[in-house]
């Protein structure tokens, strides 16, 4: 019996059949920052407004707080609680970069490599300290400083209205700044104690929590110190005003801004243009900085943004001088690593991707809130009315759903920037590990 004729086994198949394309470019950021807002949606705004329920509570248990007897005893109390409003934004932020961590392709090659999944406690607890370094380096509780002010003095207009008629001093919108500078002292001291304490086990890894209890101590000690050094320097200004070297140094200065007259237009030119710098290109990579702690990208040390450059040959002379020098170097040169290693190491991370990757990135950080902006506008126009104070009750919805959209898109940008410049990074064997 002849044997049967073999069949060919049929074609394998294809690999590349339902995966995804090989390489993502810095031309699919906006696609896929949709893909990943479709993908988590619902977490992100769930996150977001469990974020401003909190925020709201805090702001008004702040302001019932700070009045009444025993006022300086309520200060300080209001002080912790607005330390709380600042670590609720850093831990909600937090919370909607982890949430569409799944979504990530960078993240799903890690899993697919065996890497544990970092859980949000886990990323988190890492993340916040940082973060409430950049928070406090770029002067961002500025803005939570006069949110708290205006809740405070709107639910004090009728009691402040009455007492300034009879002559009695205005409390609305005095809650951070009347704490006795003795007390905030004080108070600083025992946060800075522990905070250092909390640093310590954090950095060791002894206690679970500790980096975010670590970041509580830490903005807490910024507020107070500052509202400590708030009623120093006014006195202090208010003295220097009288002596008479003051005066003429001051006519001094006067003097040769006149002498040179180009000197006032490029004084003011740069004064225009700077801010613009920041919220371009600043603030956007200091958000970069945070997403990237979160999904556990490289360290947040110095030595990380010169690694691999021309200046890592200097920084190693620099490790290996007397420790003298290194802790002088270190002392002096603190500020300037709070406020630009972060940007710095999220400029070299999102260049991995590419000089288009991160070009395009700024541009939709920006483009983002111009477009809320003129929606938020259009939505007013459209809406419209002749009723008095309408605008009242309707002013918080609209001001939370444009709020609501700029973070969530905002999120999903800083998510897929990560992911495309870790993406690239991993193609060229340059994997960023948690």
């Amino acid at each position: 019996m002849p044997p049967a004729p073999s069949v060919p086994a049929p074609p394998a198949p294809s690999r590349a059949a339902g995966r995804e394309p090989a390489s993502l470019s810095a031309a699919s950021l906006p696609s896929h920052m949709l893909g990943i807002l479709a993908a988590g949606a619902l977490s992100l705004v769930v996150w977001f407004s469990m974020g401003r329920v909190v925020r709201a509570l805090l702001m008004v248990a702040a302001s019932e707080v700070s009045h009444g007897d025993h006022r300086q005893v309520r200060l300080v109390v209001t002080m912790f609680l607005f330390t709380l409003i600042v670590l609720t934004e850093l831990v909600v932020m937090a919370g909607m970069l982890h949430s569409v961590r799944g979504a990530l392709r960078e993240i799903r090659a890690r899993r697919q490599d065996g890497e544990a999944d970092e859980g949000m406690f886990g990323a988190l607890n890492r993340a916040t300290l940082v973060f409430a370094t950049i928070y406090l380096a770029w002067g961002f509780q500025s803005a939570d400083a006069r949110e708290f002010i205006a809740v405070d003095t709107a639910r004090r207009i009728d009691q402040d209205l009455a007492g300034s008629l009879a002559g009695r001093e205005i409390e609305g919108g005095t809650g951070l700044i009347a704490l006795d500078p003795r007390i905030s002292l004080t108070v600083a001291v025992v946060a800075y104690l522990l905070r250092t304490l909390f640093g310590w086990w954090h950095a060791n890894g002894r206690v679970t929590g500790s980096g975010v209890a670590a970041t509580f101590f830490e903005l807490a000690f910024a507020f107070y110190s500052l509202n400590a050094l708030f009623a120093f320097a006014e006195a202090r200004s208010d003295w220097l005003d009288h002596r008479a070297v003051v005066s003429a140094v001051e006519g001094w200065a006067e003097d040769a801004r006149e002498s040179l007259p180009w000197w006032k237009t490029f004084s003011h030119a740069a004064g225009d243009v700077w801010p613009h710098v920041v919220e371009g290109l600043i603030v956007p990579l200091t958000w970069l900085t945070v997403a990237s702690l979160v999904y556990g990208a490289f360290a947040e040390d110095t030595r990380a943004v010169v690694r691999g450059t021309r200046l890592d040959d200097v920084a190693t002379r620099v490790e290996r001088s007397h420790r003298l020098t290194r802790t002088t170097m270190s002392q002096a040169t603190t500020g300037l690593q709070e406020r630009w290693i972060p940007p710095v190491n999220a400029f070299r991370l999102v260049t991995r991707g590419g000089p288009a990757l991160f070009g395009l990135f700024c541009l939709c950080h920006v483009g983002i809130r111009v477009a809320a902006d003129y929606a938020d506008r259009g939505v007013r126009m459209l809406i419209g009315t002749e009723e008095p104070f309408v605008w009242v009750a309707l002013g918080g919805p609209t001001g939370f759903l444009r709020d609501l959209v700029v973070a969530v898109l905002t999120v999903c940008l800083l998510a897929a920037t990560f992911d495309i410049a870790a993406t690239r990074s991993r193609e060229t064997g340059r994997a960023l590990t948690g």
